[in-house]
C-alpha cells in the first residue's frame, strides 16, 4: 500500500507517451501525392493529428484544397494502408517516458492507454515497441463504436472500469483529452511537447508539464498526496 493519490493513470498514445509525428506525417502526405496535392511539413501536420486519421487527412485535404467526402473516403483508405506498413520507421517513446511509467507501477498504480487510433494499430505499436503489457487496457478510437472516441467521456469511464475502479487521473495533449476526462470528472494533465493545435494553456488542463521527468510530482501535487 502506498499513499500515492491515484489507483489509474491513462495515457494518450500520440504525442503523449509516443512521437509518432513522423510516421503519421508520411502516411498524410502518401494520401496527398496520390491525389496529386503538395505534401505537408512534418511540423503542420503534427497540429492535425488527435480527433483519429480521418479528420488528420480531412485538415490536410483542406490545406491543399479542400475535399469531396467520397474523395476522403478513397483517400483515408489509401492513408490506412500506408500506414499499416510504416508504423514505427520513426515512432518512439518520448524522453523519460518510460521511466515514468516504471515509478507509477511501482507506486501500484494501474496504467492505461485511451487513444483515438484504431485499437489494432494502437496494440501493434505498443507491442512492436516492447510495451503492451505494461498497461492494464487498451482503448482505442473504434472500441466503443462510433462516436465514442474522446472527447466523449465514454472511453475513460470504460479505462476506469476495466482497470477495477479506484481514482484516475489522465494524461494527455488535446483539446479531445481534456474533454474526455473532463466530463468523466478525472484531473487531466497536458504535455506541452504534444501535438498542440493551440497554446497549452487554453486546453484547460489542471496541469501542464514540459516533459515525463515532471509527470510524478505533477500527480502527486493534483492528487494532495501527503
Amino acid at each position: 500500500m502506498t499513499d500515492f493519490p491515484f489507483a489509474i493513470v491513462g495515457f494518450d498514445m500520440d504525442g503523449t507517451l509516443l512521437d509518432t509525428s513522423g510516421d503519421l506525417a508520411a502516411a498524410v502526405n502518401h494520401a496527398l501525392e496520390s491525389a496529386g496535392r503538395p505534401t505537408l511539413p512534418v511540423d503542420d501536420i503534427r497540429t492535425m493529428i488527435g480527433g483519429g486519421a480521418r479528420h488528420m487527412l480531412a485538415q490536410g485535404m483542406a490545406r491543399t484544397g479542400g475535399c469531396t467526402d467520397d474523395e476522403l473516403d478513397i483517400l483515408h483508405h489509401r492513408l490506412l494502408d500506408y500506414y499499416e506498413a510504416h508504423m514505427i520507421v520513426e515512432t518512439a517513446p518520448y524522453p523519460h517516458a518510460l521511466a515514468a511509467l516504471d515509478t507509477l507501477a511501482a507506486q501500484g498504480v494501474t496504467l492505461a492507454v485511451v487513444t483515438n487510433k484504431l485499437e489494432r494499430y494502437a496494440a501493434h505499436i505498443l507491442d512492436s515497441l516492447g510495451l503492451k503489457d505494461r498497461f492494464a487496457c487498451l482503448i482505442g478510437g473504434d472500441t466503443m463504436g462510433p462516436g465514442n472516441g474522446k472527447p466523449s467521456p465514454a472511453p475513460i469511464y470504460a479505462m476506469i472500469d476495466r482497470c477495477g475502479g479506484g481514482r484516475a487521473a489522465f494524461v494527455g495533449d488535446s483539446i479531445y483529452d481534456v474533454k474526455a476526462a473532463k466530463a468523466a470528472n478525472v484531473p487531466v494533465v497536458a504535455c506541452s511537447f504534444g501535438f498542440l493545435d493551440r497554446p497549452v494553456a487554453d486546453l484547460g488542463a489542471d496541469a501542464v508539464i514540459d516533459g515525463f521527468d515532471r509527470l510524478v510530482p505533477t500527480l502527486r501535487r493534483l492528487g494532495g498526496a501527503r
